[in-house]
């Protein structure tokens, strides 16, 4: 026999499960809104201020492989935005730092020079991805090298220069070089005045004309690898040239720049003697763009420990990564220290990889990971991880 329910017991049963969906509904909304937080539709970062420190960017994938085709983003972080499939940026504080003392600045004056330094995985390399993207944006004819460490450690090869006694040339990476430089900067060559002003003679029966685009310098490069290094040397000379006479501006980024002073490469000569940088001829280009001596141009460089081996890690902090050369080098320039996240950009970085499918939400999970982590976003990304 049914027992039927009284009218009484139907109405508490009702509001009852009335009550959870209410409670469920609030809480997904409000769930809703802290992840849409963590982004911002601002994808322009010319227009990015304190105002969207903390969130994420969208970068186009066709802006990607404009800027970064042939280096500028950590592999790491390639193979999570492969994941994703999208690749976002965090604005951060060096970067709104950064660009506000660009906007400001006096370009008739000498070159301003910025050193980002910080803790391994701290974000330095993304901060000058964001600063990349920036400067593409502006019109800035871009100078940049993804990491000085991959030339002085794991050059591709290495010979005796031909045109420099007791100088080294690693030109399959001067080459690959000079094709990042030529994409990147794809739209701006093609500006007439970027012409030449001198001849360069490289053989007797090679050289490259005065006044003529300084595209067929680059090509010569390209195409006869055996000038590569040297053709990385005169292009550094001809763009502090273009930049002087106001035809355009430049922005000079470096990562591992400390690389350059640290004696320890892998280069060796043919009676197996260690090259030290200063030896190696594509490193005079880039000492010479990172002078004071020109105008209507921002230098902004990283220094790692990375660089170092693991013995000579006592210090993060530029003076002891630059040692004594490379510290007089710089100086002056402005220190910018790239720290771990903050709790606003641990909270948005984590609401991002939940946004993404990538971690669950679990209480106390944060809390968890933000001290096993200590707030860094290399060892953070490790963490979330695939196993």
């Amino acid at each position: 026999m049914l027992k039927v329910l009284s009218p009484d017991i139907i109405l508490k049963y009702n509001s009852k499960t009335l009550s959870k969906r209410l409670l469920l509904t609030i809480s997904s909304s409000r769930q809703e809104k802290r992840y849409n937080s963590f982004r911002t539709t601002e994808t322009n970062p010319l227009n990015h201020t304190t105002n969207h420190l903390g969130q994420f960017y969208r970068i186009s994938h066709d802006l990607e492989q404009k800027i970064f085709h042939h280096g500028g983003l950590p592999k790491s972080f390639q193979i999570q935005s492969k994941t994703f499939t999208e690749t976002c940026l965090m604005v951060r504080e060096p970067y709104v730092d950064i660009v506000n003392c660009i906007k400001s600045m006096d370009f008739s004056k000498p070159a301003l020079r910025f050193v980002l330094y910080g803790k391994e995985g701290s974000g330095k390399t993304l901060t000058m991805a964001h600063l990349l993207h920036y400067a593409y944006l502006s019109d800035f004819l871009i100078v940049h090298v993804p990491w000085v460490g991959n030339w002085m450690r794991r050059c591709k090869e290495s010979s005796a220069s031909s045109t420099k006694e007791g100088y080294t040339d690693i030109n399959l990476d001067a080459a690959s070089w000079l094709l990042h430089f030529k994409t990147q900067n794809a739209t701006l060559l093609n500006n007439p005045d970027f012409v030449t002003s001198k001849e360069y003679i490289w053989s007797k029966r090679e050289s490259t004309p005065k006044e003529v685009s300084l595209i067929k310098l680059i090509d010569h490069g390209i195409s006869r690898v055996k000038y590569a290094s040297d053709c990385v040397v005169c292009l550094a000379e001809e763009i502090k040239h273009l930049s002087k006479k106001g035809l355009c501006k430049t922005f000079v980024a470096i990562d591992g720049f400390n690389a350059f002073f640290y004696p320890n490469t892998r280069i060796k000569t043919e009676k197996k003697e260690i090259v030290h940088p200063s030896k190696v001829v594509v490193t005079e280009a880039f000492l010479n763009l990172t002078r004071y001596d020109w105008n209507n141009a921002v230098c902004v460089v990283t220094v790692d420990q990375l660089v170092h081996a693991e013995q000579d890690k006592l210090s993060y902090l530029p003076k002891y990564l630059l040692g004594k050369d490379g510290f007089e080098h710089l100086d002056p320039f402005i220190p910018i220290c790239v720290s771990g996240y903050s709790n606003k950009e641990f909270t948005s970085c984590m609401d991002y990889y939940r946004e993404r499918k990538w971690v669950p939400s679990l209480p106390g999970m944060d809390e968890e990971l933000a001290f096993l982590s200590n707030s860094n976003p290399y060892k953070l990304m490790g963490l979330c991880g695939p196993l």
